[in-house]
């Protein structure tokens, strides 16, 4: 049971760091550069505060991964067949979609894609960015919620 303990512990610390940071980004860091008077220093500033804080996520992003799925497995799988455990698919769901984001489709099109978007309208893409970034923190913050909540045995169903 040792190891469950530093698993939830690794988690916690990861889904913090990960999802703070997602909130940083989204509620000051965004605001900031909207403000920036030349588009061309909006998209080169974003550029390299996202590319840094990338790589922080990657790492939250699997340890909250691999931390997860080891509680999941010692507490057992079959929690998602129960309703009450709905907390358990919307993380896994929240996890899914910001792993395919920073493995998959950010290193393969979405860097580029943005990059070229920007250049071609610039407001539009921030615009985007912006609504995409407040789609997911509201996601997550629900989300952890609800786990929060369900992991101390409320259950809203």
């Amino acid at each position: 049971m040792e190891h469950f303990f530093l698993a939830r512990v690794v988690h916690v610390l990861a889904i913090v760091l990960w999802i703070g940071g997602v909130a940083m980004v989204t509620t000051v860091l965004l605001p900031a550069v909207k403000r920036f008077q030349s588009e061309a220093e909006r998209v080169e500033f974003f550029e390299k505060v996202e590319s840094r804080f990338a790589w922080q996520s990657r790492v939250t992003t699997l340890l909250a991964g691999l931390s997860g799925f080891y509680m999941l497995h010692v507490l057992g799988w079959q929690r998602l067949a129960m309703i009450e455990f709905w907390w358990i698919h919307a993380m896994i769901a929240v996890w899914l979609i910001f792993t395919l984001m920073l493995f998959v489709f950010e290193p393969l099109f979405l860097h580029r894609w943005f990059n070229e978007r920007a250049q071609r309208a610039p407001r539009s893409t921030f615009r985007l960015i912006q609504g995409l970034h407040w789609f997911l923190l509201v996601t997550s913050l629900i989300t952890t919620a609800g786990a929060v909540a369900g992991s101390h045995g409320w259950f809203w169903v």
